[in-house]
């Protein structure tokens, strides 16, 4: 998700995946054969063990479960009163389902169908990393390739990880990058430009040994690999993917979107089922890793290329080898927590995992909490895979579509309450995103607040950038961001000399506090933004 702090990365905790159990069912059949008598079991016995897992679905079983898909959508969005969703199914090279549901946005009659355009979120990760592959396989640039050979401008906070780290390692969210990096500049209204250039303040985890989802370190890689063929990254992604498979709805550019007349307004839940239509979100600074938007008419396309090994419509596009390196296992995502538990892996802009039946299962969540959820699954070996979109903020619901037909494909109905398990795993997400502080609890008997005198001023910031504390009409507001375009944010007295303000974005999540440095009478010579201050960046020094 896109998925903006850890939402993104905790999309994987639903447990659509699982670890592989593969060898493990190899090493059960081959037990078993030897335990037989002799004479059975030098019968029975194979040349080798089993390459791969043999379909277990045939069209009867998936038409089944097409034939419940519709079911599925609309109890979803009765249930939740969501806008608008569409939905798309590939089998055996085959499109057999295309359909849009609901409206494009509350309140007007527009309906959406299979060529309404969303917002994809962090669904474009695994779109740019199809098109990095496509460079890979024209023998360009390799995945393992230092990025700073392509970007000289690319620095992260150690000198080693900047000299090292590859696509692999920006695309599998291992550079060392903590969740979130750079998010923050980018509620701000900062550009990629200057984000990327930041990303060297940052603090680091361990290189290659740990795992973040890192939105701003995915673009790094594919701002890269642009610069690497001398491109920008959206007339990269044009060239490479979107013109060959005829994706004409699909862009990186958010002013295609904005263009497109046809397309699916982002929502914002306001409860009791009902919708609002409040915010735009322009996430062209993440572009590769969050920025794409398309139609499940398109997607459709792409997942065929995905099954098809790199090849449509009989025609190779993707070289397979490079594609396939993005669908295995580069990084564990989430490890055991038990002997019996499977862990998650991550590949190349993909989530690895492996089902009940030993069969690789690949997949993505895309989510902006200013209101799109989207999602996509493969099961490869069974040619079969699934995109659902929707207009609305993420609570699961694209995710229980995904999952609940693949159970039906597999099971004849699904098996689990898709919509309620994911429903949950989104409210655990967004209570651990509340404010660590409840600056709407104002103390009873608050300490005073100093003169205005004391805290107004400039002050500096080498991450952010100046912050300018004013005196409007007697009451304090703070004002910081790009130059050009600075957001003035109120200031409302809390406590003593700390201060509250209402935090914006994709992150925001209510009032955060600025909390002025005490002084001997003289003015305050700094101030901390606790939301800001996640990684250690949000001190502002007084510079006049």
């Amino acid at each position: 998700m896109d998925i903006s702090p850890d939402r993104r990365a905790l999309l994987k905790t639903i447990g659509l995946g699982a670890a592989s159990v593969a060898s493990i069912s190899v090493l059960s059949a081959c037990t078993a054969e030897s335990a037989k008598p002799a004479s059975q079991a030098s019968a029975a016995l194979l040349p080798a063990p089993p390459g791969q897992i043999e379909p277990l679905l045939d069209r009867a079983r998936v038409n089944n479960a097409l034939s419940k898909l519709d079911g599925l959508i609309q109890d979803a969005m009765d249930k939740t009163g969501l806008p608008g969703m569409a939905v798309a199914v590939v089998y055996r090279d085959e499109v057999v389902y295309s359909k849009g549901f609901g409206v494009r946005e509350i309140g007007k009659p527009e309906r959406i169908g299979p060529d309404t355009v969303f917002k994809l979120a962090s669904v474009s990760k695994p779109l740019a990393s199809t098109v990095v592959a496509g460079i890979v396989g024209r023998q360009l640039l390799k995945w393992t390739d230092p990025v700073i050979e392509y970007d000289k401008g690319f620095a992260l906070k150690d000198d080693y990880v900047t000299r090292n780290a590859s696509f692999a390692d920006l695309m599998s969210h291992q550079s060392g990058l903590k969740t979130g990096s750079g998010d923050l500049l980018e509620d701000l209204g900062f550009d990629r430009a200057y984000i990327l250039s930041h990303l060297n303040q940052e603090p680091l985890d361990t290189f290659r040994s740990s795992y973040n989802y890192s939105n701003f370190g995915y673009t790094a890689g594919g701002e890269a690999a642009a610069k690497a063929m001398k491109m920008s990254w959206e007339d990269l992604a044009d060239e490479i993917l979107f013109r060959p498979l005829g994706m004409s709805a699909s862009s990186y550019r958010n002013s295609d979107y904005d263009k497109a007349s046809d397309k699916a307004i982002i929502h914002v839940p306001l409860g009791n089922k009902q919708w609002a239509a409040k915010y735009h979100r322009d996430a062209d600074s993440e572009a590769p890793a969050g920025g794409a938007s398309s139609s499940v008419r398109d997607l459709a396309q792409w997942l065929r290329l995905q099954l098809g090994n790199g090849s449509y419509g009989g025609k190779p596009v993707i070289d397979p080898t490079a594609l396939q390196t993005t669908h295995v296992p580069h990084a564990v995502s989430g490890p055991a927590p038990a002997p019996a538990v499977r862990s998650r892996f991550y590949g190349l802009g993909w989530n690895v995992s492996y089902d009940d039946q030993a069969r690789v299962q690949l997949g993505h969540s895309g989510a902006f909490n200013l209101g799109t959820a989207t999602a996509v699954a493969m099961l490869p070996g069974e040619q079969l895979a699934i995109v659902a979109l929707t207009n609305g903020r993420p609570q699961g619901i694209p995710e229980a579509i995904t999952a609940g037909f693949l159970d039906a494909a597999q099971h004849g109905v699904p098996t689990v309450d898709w919509l309620a398990f994911t429903a949950g795993v989104f409210k655990q997400i967004d209570a651990s995103e509340k404010p660590k502080v409840d600056y709407t609890k104002v103390p009873t008997n608050p300490a005073p607040a100093r003169a205005n005198v004391t805290y107004t001023g400039t002050y500096a910031n080498p991450y952010y950038g100046p912050l300018v504390v004013l005196d409007q009409d007697g009451k304090l507001a703070l004002k910081m961001g790009p130059a050009g375009s600075p957001t003035t944010f109120p200031l409302t007295h809390f406590d003593g000399d700390t201060f509250s303000f209402e935090s914006i974005g994709e992150n925001g999540n209510g009032l955060a506090g600025a909390i002025f440095a005490a002084s001997s009478g003289g003015p305050s010579p700094s101030v901390t933004l606790d939301f800001y201050d996640s990684t250690g960046l949000g001190t502002f020094t007084r510079a006049e």
